[in-house]
């Protein structure tokens, strides 16, 4: 994790030139200003994810322009899918302006001219990739980005963006997050090209998509002891028989792939220098094992040593 900004460490003369120059920075925006005669408070994180990035923007009121002029000149074009997560938001493209409350997700396209805003407090949490990760044409992204409610996919990437934000210190720093940013660039690229109306196969894309989401869901909920088919059902408004059938199509053993991935995380773990100090229970614990013995054991079964055995190793 990186934090952009912090304005408790600043001065409150510093701070709103802090704020502008971080936002500037970090939004893609020409012009940033912020709310006059309102106390200058901000935090900005940015989370990596291989090629993807989680963006955390928590300020006081603040305004983003990109100029026509910045939108021609721009080099390196990409997108971010936000949710507004605290606040109400407005946000305006070529002649379409749309309120944005709380909870609800937005594109912004970076290599167009564009303004968002909000006034008081506000923040919002948003999936950074490259426009050449999702492979689509780019005239279909524009076209989606004032449509994006209309993909049936609308409310389960919006979740996907709040998980991930919510947890994004932890899994960030974790050996899945590359994989858990190729997740989430591929449900990006779904929600995209279901969100215009008419869109061939918009059906067969969603129900291929469920794969990335059982996968994206379970490798954020790893460390959660209770997590169940059940669960990973009910959080995806599908079935338990829907999503067995998606995994049994592909081939795909969910019980056994959560127990591999819990084993092959705390393994990484056992002999990454950062997690030196933690116990072996509390590394079997943080991947969702919370009996120390059955972890042993089933380490053991996978790998052919006891984890105290691959830890005094160094894993060689």
């Amino acid at each position: 994790m990186a934090v952009l900004l912090d304005t408790t460490d600043l001065t409150r003369r510093e701070r709103p030139d802090a704020l502008i120059t971080a936002m500037h920075d970090a939004s893609g925006a020409s012009e940033v200003t912020v709310e006059e005669d309102v106390p200058v408070r901000a935090r900005l994180e940015l989370w990596p994810f291989g090629a993807a990035a989680i963006f955390g923007a928590a300020t006081s009121g603040v305004s983003m322009t990109r100029t026509a002029k910045a939108a021609r000149s721009a080099t390196a074009e990409h997108i971010a899918i936000g949710v507004q997560a605290a606040g109400v938001a407005r946000f305006r493209i070529g002649s379409t302006t749309r309120v944005v409350p709380s909870g609800e997700a937005l594109v912004v396209d970076v290599s167009r001219p564009f303004h968002y805003q909000w006034r008081g407090f506000g923040a919002a949490h948003s999936l950074n990739l490259p426009l050449d990760q999702l492979t689509l044409p780019a005239e279909q992204v524009r076209r989606a980005v004032t449509r994006l409610q209309h993909s049936p996919l609308y409310g389960l990437v919006s979740r996907h963006i709040r998980d991930l934000a919510a947890n994004a210190e932890a899994l960030s720093a974790s050996p899945m997050a590359p994989a858990l940013g190729a997740a989430s660039i591929e449900l990006a690229r779904a929600l995209i090209a279901t969100a215009i109306d008419g869109t061939p196969g918009c059906r067969d894309v969603v129900e291929q998509t469920l794969l990335t989401q059982i996968r994206a869901y379970v490798r954020q909920h790893l460390g959660d002891p209770g997590l169940t088919p059940d669960g990973i059902a009910r959080a995806l408004a599908i079935s338990p028989r829907h999503l067995y059938r998606v995994c049994a199509t592909a081939g795909f053993r969910l019980e056994q792939w959560i127990i591999t991935s819990r084993l092959a995380n705390a393994k990484a773990e056992l002999v990454d220098p950062r997690s030196r100090h933690r116990s072996l229970a509390a590394i079997a614990r943080r991947w969702g094992f919370t009996d120390p013995t059955h972890f042993t054991r089933r380490f053991r079964a996978a790998y052919g040593l006891l984890p105290s055995e691959w830890r005094r190793e160094g894993g060689s």
